[in-house]
């Protein structure tokens, strides 16, 4: 019996290196490996579930960027070789209308952040200054924390990255004067947890006009060169020199069908009453094919946004919820046991004062005490001098006493005698009452004495009985004293594109009509709710306004600052170029002349 042949599998493989803004990811894939192996390899690794806005990046054989088609194999499609490795980088393809209430996973919000941050770093989207600072403010949030002034010393943040160099050389200030800037503001954002601050910081920038906008070279009929810009709303037209302002726009739910030919594009739209399709041209049959493939995946996300949520969805922004309330909830217990360690620190301090406070008057009682008994001391001494005083006095008092009865007995013998002995006795008596005087001072002196002795020890006793009072309550209290305790599927190459078939037109009008405000009203009354922090951009535009330097302002700078004069910003303005018949902006399309291209 012969046994059929079986082709032995290859072991043959190639190395890939995949390269996020925070990470680098290296696999070794299979011959046959296609994009969206490759692709769903990726995200299964990070944890990401919203693919939707991803795609790879890579740069071919001839030097040119190119998105990795996922029907087809990695090895196929003119991926260069470095090192021996094919590199690609992960990046957000396509954008969200508003980050806030689309984007839903921690993972998906962080690889925005980084990715939007780098563009307005490397001033691929313009930010103004204020806006840059602000911006700032919350990225040094996202990275270090709550702001601690122990820990934020003064020149910790000059060798970060955090403003755009068009930004720094545009005005007369130190590193040291812009750290100062972002700290204020930096300490404002106390509480935010790092996807919090994330979140912020795409809030506002999702404001730049220039946010989410892929720019396209093109030429309209009469070879007028202008930009074409594909966002997740639509198609916009700006002047070559103007990338912030378009000229007119072509929403999503107003385009029926993308095609091209070589470098010709031709966009068709639902206006009944004109026909007409938006023509224009590119440099290259390549840019034509990367506008379409954009064309087509942001319509995609446009018409997916305005029906209901998938089960898939719906569980993730569940998951997304429950997380949220988690770690809400682990995050006020964090808060609330560093309460109470600090109030438990707190009332140690204090006990350790009071107890400092208790010791120094114990030290003061025992000075007193000291003092006291030194002063016992010597009203003794004092009071036994004067007792030997006294009795000198009395032993002198008593020897005058005898020799005047001597005198007195020898007075007979001569007259002279007699008379001397008079005057020696008068004399002595005098002496004798003098005597007798300073004995009876001596005496009441003593007697004196012997009452401050008394009333000396009396003191001391008392003294010694508030001591021992003193240290039994100061045992008591220091019983209180004790330490606190701390806590813890495979689609051909196409070239044209059906967004609407004709029997959908009636049910997307009745979708769009239905639907939740437009983006734009949305983002009009989003901006006024956040008028502090217009108001605070505001007051550091004025702040800094005198330190500009003119000659370093840029074109883009100019047309901001007049916009701001105007009052206008990027939705009201995308609401004023959409205003109009659909028929009177692909004419004014057509009719753009090589000098209105001209700021």
């Amino acid at each position: 019996m012969m046994v059929p042949f079986r082709r032995k599998k290859s072991n043959k493989q190639f190395p890939v290196k995949v390269c996020t803004f925070d990470s680098e990811l290296e696999f070794h894939l299979e011959h046959r490996a296609t994009g969206r192996f490759l692709f769903d390899l990726i995200c299964r690794t990070i944890g990401l579930r919203e693919t939707w806005y991803f795609g790879l990046q890579y740069e071919d054989s001839k030097g040119n960027l190119s998105w990795l088609k996922m029907d087809k194999k990695v090895l196929d499609q003119n991926v260069n070789i470095t090192n021996g490795s094919c590199m690609f980088i992960f990046l957000a393809k396509f954008f969200p209308e508003n980050v806030a209430e689309e984007l839903v996973q921690e993972v998906t919000q962080h690889l925005f952040f980084l990715q939007i941050k780098q563009a307005i770093l490397s001033m691929d989207v313009y930010c103004p200054p204020e806006a840059s600072v602000l911006l700032a403010s919350y990225a040094v949030q996202a990275k270090y924390g709550d702001y601690d002034e122990a820990v934020c010393k003064p020149g910790m943040l000059i060798s970060e990255n955090l403003l755009p160099q068009r930004v720094i050389d545009q005005y007369q200030m130190t590193p040291q004067m812009w750290e100062e800037r972002i700290k204020t503001w930096y300490a404002d954002h106390r509480g935010m947890s790092r996807d919090e601050a994330e979140m912020e910081y795409l809030k506002i920038a999702q404001d730049l006009d220039m946010f989410g906008v892929n720019y396209f070279p093109i030429t309209n009929k009469k070879n007028t060169e202008v930009w074409l810009g594909v966002t997740a709303l639509g198609l916009n037209i700006y002047n070559k020199e103007n990338k912030l302002l378009p000229v007119t726009t072509f929403q999503w739910n107003e385009i029926l069908h993308i095609s091209f030919d070589d470098r010709k594009f031709v966009v068709k739209t639902n206006d009944s009453k004109n026909p007409k399709p938006v023509i224009f041209y590119s440099q290259k049959l390549r840019i034509n094919k990367l506008i379409l493939d954009l064309c087509v995946g942001n319509h995609d996300l446009y018409m997916k946004r305005r029906k209901p949520d998938t089960m898939e969805i719906q569980q993730m922004k569940a998951q997304a919820k429950e997380e949220k309330q988690r770690r809400q909830v682990e995050r006020n217990k964090l808060t609330r046991e560093k309460q109470l360690r600090e109030t438990a620190e707190r009332e140690k301090a204090a006990m350790e004062q009071r107890l400092m406070q208790l010791q120094e008057e114990m030290r003061a009682a025992n000075e007193a005490l000291r003092r006291s008994e030194e002063a016992a001391e010597l009203l003794a001494e004092k009071n036994r001098l004067a007792e030997e005083e006294a009795m000198l006095l009395s032993h002198k008092a008593q020897e005058v006493e005898q020799e005047i009865s001597r005198m007195r007995m020898t007075a007979r013998k001569t007259e002279e005698e007699k008379m001397y002995l008079e005057r020696k006795t008068q004399e002595a008596e005098l002496l004798t009452v003098r005597m007798m005087e300073e004995s009876r001072k001596r005496a009441l002196e003593a007697d004196k004495l012997k009452n401050e002795l008394i009333h000396a020890r009396v003191a001391e006793k008392e003294a010694k009985e508030k001591l021992l009072n003193f240290l039994s309550r100061t045992s008591d209290e220091s019983i209180l004293i004790t330490p606190s305790s701390s806590p813890e599927s495979p689609i051909h190459e196409m070239n044209s594109y059906d967004l609407l078939a004709d029997g959908d037109m009636e049910q997307l009008s009745l979708e769009i009509e239905k639907e939740r405000s437009s983006f734009c009203d949305f983002r009009v009354e989003y901006l006024a709710k956040s008028k502090q922090v217009q108001n605070q951009l505001k007051e550091l535009r004025s702040e800094i306004e005198q330190l500009k330097i003119g000659e370093n302002q840029c074109p883009l700078d100019d047309i901001n600052a007049e916009q701001l004069r105007l009052g206008e910003t990027k939705y009201s303005t995308l609401k004023k170029v959409k205003s109009g018949s659909t028929k009177a902006r692909v004419a004014f399309f057509e009719e753009l002349e090589p000098e209105e291209s001209v700021v």
